[in-house]
């Protein structure tokens, strides 16, 4: 038995605007990496695990909780399977303003937009971005995406209409498509699944005064309640990192009824882990095993010892959603 907990993190299966894979390389890694979780490790409900560490109550040896973020509709299509297959419970962390599509997912329209430019350079807040090669799109867009995340709601609205004006892209983004509805949610939370919030409108929390924060968890939280008539207490914060939430955060997570929240912040959680600041490993599921945070850098070929992991971890590039 052990007292320790590793939290893993995905967000989309198949290839997006901001997350790019080659076609079917997503699918085939995540049931590489969910194949090796079921062989190696124990994988517990995220939920049942925190309330182990909470009480002291011993967990086995390398547990591990999945997640999943953003409500992605291949999560339900193509990850939900293969969990069933394989016997694993898992979290979701939905979001409801995508959910009823009153909000929009500005992570990936900026990414559409910057890729699917026509134009070849465009001068945005004094800065030339130049867009001439796939190359040079991606590097703007990462850069231009780091600034929309540090600001509030309201104002990254703003700069993402004046861009996608100044960058005029062709075609759709599709993204009605690429995420679920509450039909899709309700799905979810019909399985051995747990559903939990990801914030109403996936805004960086920090970058909003206190009162706002608050509204937007308990917005949430009553939402999926409500609409999925299920227990709703886990939160996870958008993109997770230092800085994009604070004490102000944690206290309306906390006044929101959440007893846990979710980081991207690597590392163990153990029975000290606060509370509010659980640790995550974000995964990649076209990297497959070898990507997975908690493979060695040796082949594996026999059951791991105790103590042997977590070796390196994965990357999200442009960081977590």
């Amino acid at each position: 038995m052990a007292d320790r907990l590793l939290v893993l993190g995905w967000h989309n299966v198949e290839s997006t605007w901001l997350f790019p894979s080659r076609p079917g390389a997503g699918p085939r890694g995540l049931e590489r990496q969910l194949r090796f979780l079921r062989r190696y490790t124990n994988v517990m409900d995220l939920r049942e695990a925190l309330a182990a560490l909470a009480t002291g109550r011993p967990l086995p040896a390398r547990a591990v909780a999945i997640t999943f973020d953003d409500g992605y509709r291949d999560q339900l299509e193509l990850a939900v399977p293969m969990l069933e297959r394989f016997g694993l419970p898992a979290t979701f962390f939905l979001i409801p303003g995508l959910l009823s599509r009153a909000v929009r997912p500005w992570w990936e329209l900026i990414a559409w937009a910057f890729l699917r430019a026509s134009r070849d350079a465009v001068t945005w807040e004094g800065t030339l971005w130049p867009l001439r090669s796939t190359v040079e799109r991606r590097t703007s867009l990462l850069a231009v995406a780091e600034r929309l995340k540090r600001r509030g709601g309201a104002s990254r609205d703003a700069a993402l209409e004046e861009l996608t004006a100044l960058l005029a892209p062709g075609g759709d983004p599709a993204d009605d498509k690429m995420f679920l509805d509450w039909d899709g949610a309700r799905r979810l939370a019909r399985g051995r699944l747990t559903i939990a919030s990801h914030t109403f409108s996936h805004g960086i929390l920090s970058r909003e005064d206190e009162p706002t924060q608050l509204h937007d968890l308990l917005l949430s939280r009553q939402q999926l309640e409500q609409e999925l008539e299920i227990k709703v207490d886990l939160l996870a914060y958008p993109n997770g990192r230092l800085g994009d939430y604070d004490d102000t955060t944690m206290t309306a997570a906390r006044r929101a009824g959440y007893t846990h929240a979710i980081t991207t912040l690597p590392g163990w959680n153990r029975p000290s882990t606060p509370p509010y600041e659980v640790l995550r490993f974000v995964q990649q599921p076209e990297r497959g095993v070898p990507g997975l945070a908690i493979v060695p850098l040796h082949p594996v070929r026999t059951r791991l010892p105790a103590g042997s992991w977590p070796g390196r971890r994965s990357s999200s590039g442009w960081g977590a959603a």
